[in-house]
């Protein structure tokens, strides 16, 4: 049997946030016709990621590819993310569960947030932050500096990190360092997959830093961002397939 492909989102109270992953889903189902494909999530949107792989078990698949839609590698995706999948396989004797890499800082998904960006009316003294979630793991949160350093070389603008959470600098303190270096305008990408409420959390505080500021659209279904999901889809499986030859 073909192993199925089980994308596993964080889930949200929000239910804007859970409609995006399904709608990313249906497009990565639209690009591999035939993969069993199915939408899941970790917490607070069904259904269960343990649930999805427990069914698949209990239908006769006993190998599966679990695709984290993350674009961090931090606690979910470290910590959360393994301890639900040794869960399900230590009920599931045989069922082997290969974990994909995140999808990370891919160029391609850094070229929809560009995308997204580009959307900002010109307006000259304009800086750019580049919004994220925010971790206690300071090598996620250096991923999206590393993005905001790469991009003020690209736009030739100030460019600034910002975090909705567990990291520094927030919003404001991005909005304050921006303007010491001469911005007047903020213009602020998203570096989320889905709408949801750390997303209107940056847009909100952005808005009191400039009521004109400019906030991006999250990633979300774009078909580059199925692109990439399918390619870490094939590579895991690739692996899992040597495991067995």
């Amino acid at each position: 049997m073909t192993p199925p492909l089980v994308a596993v989102a964080h889930g949200s109270r929000d239910p804007r946030s859970a409609a995006t992953v399904r709608a990313l889903v249906d497009v990565v189902r639209a690009q591999a016709p035939g993969l069993p494909v199915y939408e899941t999530f970790l917490d607070l949107s069904a259904p269960l990621v343990t649930d999805v792989l427990r069914g698949l078990y209990d239908s006769g698949h006993r190998t599966a590819v679990v695709v984290p839609l993350l674009l961090g590698s931090a606690f979910h995706a470290r910590v959360d993310l393994p301890a639900l999948i040794d869960e399900v396989t230590g009920d599931c004797p045989g069922f082997v569960v290969r974990t994909s890499d995140v999808l990370g800082a891919d160029r391609a998904l850094e070229a929809v947030a560009l995308d997204r960006l580009a959307a900002a009316p010109r307006r000259e003294g304009t800086g750019v932050i580049v919004s994220a979630v925010g971790s206690s793991n300071a090598s996620a949160n250096a991923v999206v500096a590393s993005l905001a350093s790469r991009w003020e070389e690209r736009l030739g603008v100030p460019v600034s990190e910002a975090f909705a959470s567990a990291a520094q600098p927030d919003i404001p303190a991005a909005a304050a360092a921006l303007r010491a270096r001469g911005a007047r305008r903020l213009a602020v990408a998203s570096w989320f997959l889905a709408p949801g409420l750390l997303p209107d959390r940056i847009a909100r505080l952005a808005r009191e830093a400039d009521p004109d500021a400019f906030v991006a659209e999250p990633l979300a279904d774009d078909p580059r961002v199925a692109d990439v999901v399918v390619a870490r889809y094939a590579t895991a499986v690739s692996g899992l397939l040597r495991q067995y030859a």
